[in-house]
């Protein structure tokens, strides 16, 4: 189709020490510093320097006990994270994963707020619904709520959210010391929301905030996943793993967003992207079989069982997934749109257990990429011309050392190419990614019926 009249978005997503599940143990990670802020605070300044759109940090609520021996476990809490990191930067988006199942609106719309005036403009919310029942019992719970009803219920949460943020007027505070008047009492509104799942008074403690609303992401792929999306995201991260795929959702996501009265532009899909990089493609392969031979074939099958809950264990490790699995995506209360990507990867290329077992541990289901920085250019450049995403996450498999060798070695070809910014060009995360400032009741506006439950 040629070149866009745009340029691709990039997010640095920071998972643990990398995203390779044996990435901790290689000996240039700094698996060391997983608890200490220098590391973060390094990994955002080389993303800065990168000129990336976004930094972005998942977040999970468990600890599995029988894994913390083996597998990297436990990390910090990123609302907590991210204002200090906004101390060491300057332009690059702060992005974080809060659940919607396990807050409260009023909680999560004041800490997205805060950051947003702390960074001056450069908060994203990644909204998540969680996936696991040991993440419900630590939230005092017995099971976690079944998929569908987890995205009705997002859905109630954002809208009360955005409407805590709207409990604003943009001109509502006026500061006049002579005739004390803090602000216009008449531009502040309660929001006196009743829903199935959520309710609050409001207004929020904190003014609407300077992006209006923190840019909202959302990371579900399935049917309920890409309706919720049209509806409220303006950033998707999804995990494609070849191109007619992520050319078929990007179609699919995109056809969606008419019926909420937004138009192609509002969002930006942005699948995963894991690269080993080498200064030739046998360096590169080198370095990709040294992260493999890490992960022991007892960990690769335990994991993909556990992904598909069906016990492999009695299977041998080289033997195909067998075709007669029950139904994994069905059985599963997570996520069923990466569970079925993994099931045609492994029947296409007719994989062995233990081998689709590393494949999910490399890169957690998203595309991996093996080879220099001028074809991983290529690759990039493919997929964003032929409108399959409008940028990527970048996932190092191991860090520091994998998101400094992009910034230092792909970014200045992307750069080469006018694929990709030379410096920023605003200041907020809103600049970056081409989106607009919202209005207040923008998504409402957006909607073609009122939720029900508001009172």
């Amino acid at each position: 189709m040629g070149i866009r009249n745009e340029q691709m978005h990039l997010g640095a997503f920071i998972y643990y020490t990398g995203h390779h599940h044996a990435g901790w143990r290689h000996p240039d990670s700094a698996v060391e510093q997983l608890f200490d802020i220098s590391f973060y605070q390094k990994l955002a300044e080389t993303a800065e320097r990168g000129k990336f759109d976004m930094l972005f940090f998942a977040d999970l609520l468990y600890v599995h006990v029988q894994q913390v021996e083996q597998s990297v476990s436990g990390m910090l809490d990123p609302m907590t994270l991210l204002p200090a990191l906004s101390m060491v930067t300057q332009k690059i988006g702060l992005t974080a994963t809060v659940s919607t199942t396990y807050n409260e609106p009023y909680n999560v719309a004041r800490k997205f707020a805060s950051l947003d005036y702390i960074s001056g403009g450069r908060s994203g919310w990644n909204i998540v619904t969680s996936q696991l029942d040991i993440e419900a019992q630590n939230f005092g719970r017995e099971k976690h709520p079944e998929h569908g009803l987890r995205y009705k219920m997002a859905q109630e949460f954002v809208d009360v959210t955005t409407r805590l943020w709207d409990s604003w007027q943009d001109d509502a505070l006026i500061l006049d010391r002579e005739q004390g008047k803090f602000a216009d009492s008449t531009k502040v509104r309660s929001v006196d929301y009743k829903g199935q799942w959520s309710s609050t008074l409001g207004p929020l403690n904190v003014p609407r905030p300077p992006q209006g609303y923190p840019v909202l992401i959302q990371a579900g792929s399935s049917e309920a996943g890409q309706d919720f999306a049209a509806q409220y995201a303006e950033v998707i991260f999804t995990a494609q793993t070849s191109l007619e795929a992520a050319k078929s959702f990007y179609k699919s996501v995109k056809s969606k967003l008419s019926k909420y009265g937004r138009e192609p532009g509002d969002v930006k899909i942005m699948p995963g992207l894991s690269p080993v990089i080498g200064n030739t493609e046998q360096e590169a392969w080198r370095k990709y079989y040294e992260l493999q031979a890490l992960i022991p074939e007892s960990t690769a099958v335990a994991v993909l069982s556990g992904f598909l809950n069906y016990d492999l264990s009695g299977l041998s490790p080289d033997q195909p997934l067998p075709s007669d699995i029950p139904d994994p995506v069905a059985a599963s209360n997570g996520m069923k749109s990466r569970i079925q990507l993994l099931l045609d990867l492994a029947y296409k290329e007719k994989l062995s257990i233990a081998e689709l077992g590393r494949k999910v541990l490399a890169s957690r289901g998203h595309m991996q990429f093996v080879g220099t920085p001028e074809q991983l250019a290529d690759f990039m450049q493919e997929w964003y011309e032929d409108y399959a995403c409008d940028g990527f996450n970048i996932m190092a498999p191991v860090l520091p050392g994998g998101l400094e060798e992009f910034v230092d070695l792909v970014i200045p070809v992307l750069q080469e190419r006018g694929l990709f910014r030379q410096d920023y060009t605003g200041t907020t995360l809103r600049d970056h990614l081409g989106l607009p400032r919202p209005s207040v009741n923008y998504f409402r506006k957006s909607k073609e019926v009122e939720p029900v439950l508001f009172s």
